[in-house]
């Protein structure tokens, strides 16, 4: 959600409220229960850290972006990634023709990597998956695409900051896909993605969830994706009117898929959502 969406539902004074009903479940991803998703600070997407001195689930939001990177015209933050105790936050801005990636290592040291645009790449930068071997970085731009954007790992495969972080490879999906705001990596070939499509035309639903079978892994070559559609994601509010799929993160350690979903109208201060998931 940007900054404009988020003052313009803060200027709600008067929301229709009506019972919500929460969707059935995904396809065979089973409903475990939800958690409030906090506006502010909690309305991009999410992360599960691990470290060996403990784990943590990392949100992003309007309210997270640190002002010294707001005031370099980085004024959008997506849904964040983790992998092997690194932890990914996507940046965009609307006038440095540029991406950047927020990278916290293991040791808890940050530093920041610049990709310059392609001529033919959107600046949108909407989410940070990271390949289980920790080697590539994915991301994703906004719109319909056919493509899904891979980078080498900052910090990993790519230490230098102050160079651009270029352009790899990327994911080819059989099938195009819209408004994809978050990504992860369930195996090294297959990847689950929250897509905000509102339209509903290519895939015969709205919201939904997709599941992308890659021909192979990450290993620095264009590769294909089957792209598959498991069903819309929970859309539960007592306000009626569009909701916002947002970021996802899928806990390899447990299996548990978290889905952020923000409300409608004033609602996005009550009511929305994290979902929890299971694979049946």
């Amino acid at each position: 959600m940007g900054r404009k969406a988020l003052a313009a539902a803060l200027a709600v004074a008067i929301a229709v409220i009506v019972p919500g009903i929460a969707n059935a479940d995904t396809g065979a991803w089973v409903i475990q229960g939800s958690d409030h998703a906090r506006a502010l600070d909690e309305s991009q997407g999410l992360a599960t850290v691990i470290r060996p001195n403990g784990s943590f689930i990392q949100y992003t939001g309007i309210s997270t972006i640190p002002i010294a990177d707001s005031a370099k015209g980085w004024n959008h933050v997506g849904d964040p990634g983790s992998r092997l105790g690194y932890y990914v936050e996507p940046y965009q801005s609307d006038n440095n023709g540029a991406k950047m990636f927020r990278v916290q290592a293991p040791n808890g040291a940050w530093s920041e990597y610049t990709h310059k645009l392609e001529s033919w790449e959107a600046l949108n930068n909407s989410f940070a998956a990271v390949s289980p071997d920790g080697q590539w970085l994915v991301s994703g731009e906004w719109g319909t695409m056919d493509r899904l954007l891979v980078y080498p790992m900052p910090g990993v495969r790519f230490t230098t900051p102050n160079q651009n972080l270029p352009y790899a490879f990327a994911i080819r999906p059989d099938h195009p896909i819209n408004d994809i705001q978050g990504c992860d990596f369930t195996s090294s070939t297959q990847l689950l993605c929250s897509s905000d499509d509102s339209d509903g035309t290519l895939y015969g639903v709205t919201k939904p969830l997709l599941q992308l079978d890659l021909s192979g892994p990450l290993n620095g070559a264009d590769v294909t994706a089957h792209v598959s559609a498991l069903g819309q994601l929970p859309l539960q509010s007592s306000c009626t009117g569009t909701f916002e799929v947002e970021g996802m993160d899928y806990d390899m350690r447990d299996g548990t898929l978290r889905v952020v979903v923000m409300s409608p109208g004033f609602c996005v201060l009550t009511d929305s959502k994290t979902w929890r998931f299971k694979h049946s």
